[in-house]
């Protein structure tokens, strides 16, 4: 049921990023007459300080937070598992050298690093793909270090190297299928940090700039107007809420079901 649920809400959020530009909407459209509004027949989520449509600025909203999640996601993965991947594999000083890296970088809070970095850098989604990306790889980095150190003497990869496969053929075919399972839990969980973040920076006017909608923004927004427009904050942040409890039901489900321990646990149970 859990995993129904969580699936369904993703599959929404998905499917609303996807479709938003195909959808007849306008965000930034004031109604002078209908601000901060409550929800109505008309506008089932109410309109905001500016007389603009709370939903559709949520749907717009939606595409920016899968967009930055999906790309923060793929870019910390891909770099961090191939630097990871690296290190441990070849060893040495610069195995040394990685780690050491991998260690300045956890020594500071990942939200800060990645405020002072959107800060540096200047508002703007590019920017903050960029920041979350910096501070993201590390988690993917480490895990893969620690899989390859495990995987590296197996047999067959040993017999891989004997008979002289290459460095790159035998990290795709041979050490990337093993590592794919954690790989995939910490992603998983790691859209879930992306979406917090990008709300975070966005709330604190390093992210999408008006009149572009986003959920921390939108949140921002809304709250000078609490007592009188509460659903100005209740809609982005139920929206927030729903998003990373179904990411984060469904990495726990995966987590269950990919790792080999707890499922032959639930076999001999």
């Amino acid at each position: 049921m859990r995993t129904t649920l969580s699936v369904g809400i993703l599959g929404l959020w998905a499917l609303f990023a996807i479709s938003v530009q195909f959808l007849p909407l306008n965000p930034n459209l004031i109604h002078l007459e209908q601000i901060l509004a409550p929800p109505a027949t008309e506008a089932l989520l109410g309109y905001d300080d500016l007389g603009r449509s709370i939903g559709e600025r949520l749907l717009v909203g939606a595409q920016t937070s899968f967009m930055v999640a999906f790309w923060v996601v793929l870019f910390s993965a891909v770099i961090g598992t191939s630097i990871g991947t690296l290190s441990a594999w070849h060893g040495g000083r610069r195995d040394q050298f990685i780690v050491q890296v991998i260690d300045i970088f956890l020594a500071f809070p990942g939200i800060l690093l990645a405020i002072a970095l959107a800060g540096l850098l200047g508002p703007g989604v590019e920017n903050v793909v960029l920041a979350l990306a910096v501070v993201g790889w590390v988690g993917y980095a480490r895990l893969a270090r620690a899989q390859v150190l495990s995987l590296k003497h197996r047999e067959h990869v040993m017999a891989a190297v004997a008979l002289g496969t290459g460095t790159l053929r035998i990290m795709v075919k041979h050490l990337l299928p093993l590592m794919a399972a954690p790989l995939i839990i910490e992603a998983t969980f790691g859209v879930a940090a992306v979406v917090i973040a990008e709300a975070g920076l966005s709330f604190l006017g390093l992210g999408v700039q008006p009149p572009d909608a986003s959920w921390g923004a939108m949140i921002r927004d809304g709250t000078r107007y609490m007592l009188v427009a509460p659903h100005m904050v209740l809609a982005p942040g139920a929206a927030i809420f729903a998003v990373v409890l179904a990411v984060n039901l469904l990495g726990d489900r995966l987590r269950d079901r990919l790792d080999i321990r707890t499922a032959a646990r639930e076999v001999s149970a």
